[in-house]
């Protein structure tokens, strides 16, 4: 079975120079290390890590997205995601990497069959009226996907489709189109899908938004798409075993932690993914969400005060070299950048030989641009290393369900163990949580009354400060 590798010698001084780390001070944590193990361990024991379970206990889930999928996907022609952080950037990513870049403008018999792909995960105005431009509401299937039931964004969007569903098809024939993704028992989504007899598919309840993945949140989207859902999952359960491992030097993803951990000691507050492949780009913006929210942390377990959380910067490679690296070869000492690079890539396409006379450009010619993004890398990774620099780099051998469902699995668990090193709760979200309940105080929700006083007492602006 091909694994994913984690290489971490440009983290070390002896690749890098006085900015990197040793093995010494790696070594020098290992009770720090130990007991996190032994706490995530507790966790998943107690179920407060249910998300390390859905790689082995989703069979019948499974079967029944499939048989779901099998028998509404020919009568539709857009499958549309309403949702907002984990419940759109997990689908989004896994998408993109996986199948076609330009999935949606292939014909239809070129995509398996399969619907057209969109997610609706923001409340501009402008984007859910534009989407209707392109797509028609009457064949459409909207995957409505809220763990409570109360997310502002995804509700208002699918009040608004639900209005719209009805008023084109009647309410019967409209439930046809919504297919719901949330809480067994609790939450407004779950008794309005009991109430007008959506079809559901349930959120486990250990199961938190950016962890949510690999659950029905990201398997019943992929699915629509023709992705294999089984071999995502036996990824992720290849990786577990590795994640098993309370050894750092035989578990990547404690081993990713755990250099993150000692490079943020160190003041390297910002944590780059830099993928060196276009299908991979959403991995970025899915590893932003799971990193920041988890790991942005006010208190301590012992709610002491500690202000904590490395920063995570999404980038591209190639494009990215012609941006940011700049800043990341020049720049202070407050980085560590993590490349994604594939092996293998799915197509090969090799640059004609021409304009030879032409020594700064002919020299391409007879190159593949599969040879050429892997000494880019190799080029950019020399760069950072003879700047001083710590990076590394994660490696898969070519891009399928399998690896990557190995990939999001080593992040979420590095992710949580991560927060056991930070002493922190990597599960929770209070931060977010001050913003949603501003939101509803400033539209009136009952309940939110004293918010609603607390926000309107706050100073006015002066004007003089805006010019």
């Amino acid at each position: 079975m091909e694994k994913i590798r984690l290489d971490f010698n440009n983290m070390l001084k002896e690749y890098v120079g006085d900015d990197g780390l040793t093995i010494s001070e790696i070594d020098a944590l290992s009770e720090k290390v130990a007991s996190s193990h032994k706490a995530l361990a507790e966790k998943r024991e107690n179920g407060g890590t249910d998300w390390r379970d859905l790689p082995y206990n989703q069979t019948d889930v499974v079967e029944d997205i499939l048989s779901y999928v099998g028998g509404i996907k020919d009568d539709i022609d857009a499958f549309v995601v309403l949702g907002i952080g984990g419940s759109a950037l997990g689908p989004t990513a896994v998408q993109q990497a996986i199948n076609h870049p330009y999935y949606n403008e292939l014909p239809r018999d070129s995509r398996g069959g399969y619907p057209r792909f969109y997610v609706a995960d923001n409340v501009d105005p402008e984007k859910l009226v534009y989407l209707f431009q392109v797509i028609d509401v009457k064949k459409s299937l909207f995957n409505v996907i809220s763990k409570s039931g109360s997310t502002s964004e995804t509700m208002s969007q699918f009040m608004i489709i639900k209005d719209l569903l009805e008023k084109e098809l009647g309410k019967e024939e409209a439930k046809k189109h919504i297919v719901c993704t949330t809480d067994k028992e609790k939450g407004n989504l779950i008794k309005i899908a009991k109430d007008e007899g959506y079809k559901t598919f349930i959120v486990p309840s250990g199961v938190g938004g950016r962890f949510s993945e690999l659950s029905p949140v990201g398997l019943l989207p992929a699915a629509f798409c023709g992705i294999d859902i089984k071999k995502l999952l036996e990824g992720a359960a290849f990786m577990d075993e590795l994640c098993k491992n309370p050894d750092v030097y035989k578990n990547p993803a404690y081993m990713y932690g755990l250099l993150h951990h000692i490079a943020l000691s160190k003041g390297k507050n910002v944590s780059v993914m830099m993928p060196y492949a276009d299908s991979l780009k959403y991995i970025s913006d899915w590893y932003a969400q799971i990193w920041a929210e988890s790991l942005g942390k006010k208190f301590d377990k012992n709610k002491h005060v500690v202000n904590v959380g490395p920063t995570p910067v999404r980038a591209l490679g190639v494009t990215d070299q012609h941006s940011q690296v700049q800043l990341y070869t020049e720049g202070p000492f407050d980085k560590v950048i993590v490349f994604i690079t594939v092996d293998k890539f799915k197509e090969t396409i090799t640059i004609p030989k021409i304009f030879e006379d032409i020594k700064s450009v002919g020299f391409l010619g007879g190159v593949t641009q599969n040879q050429l993004i892997q000494v880019e890398q190799v080029a950019t990774e020399y760069a950072l290393n003879r700047a001083g620099k710590v990076n590394l780099t994660i490696s898969l051998p070519h891009v399928d369900e399998h690896t990557l469902g190995q990939l999001l699995y080593l992040l979420e668990v590095a992710t949580a163990f991560s927060g056991e090193l930070l002493d922190i709760n990597a599960f929770d979200q209070p931060g977010v949580e001050e913003g949603k309940n501003a939101t509803y105080a400033l539209f009136g929700r009952p309940g939110y009354e004293e918010k609603k006083a607390e926000i309107d007492s706050r100073a006015p602006k002066n004007d003089k400060y805006i010019i």
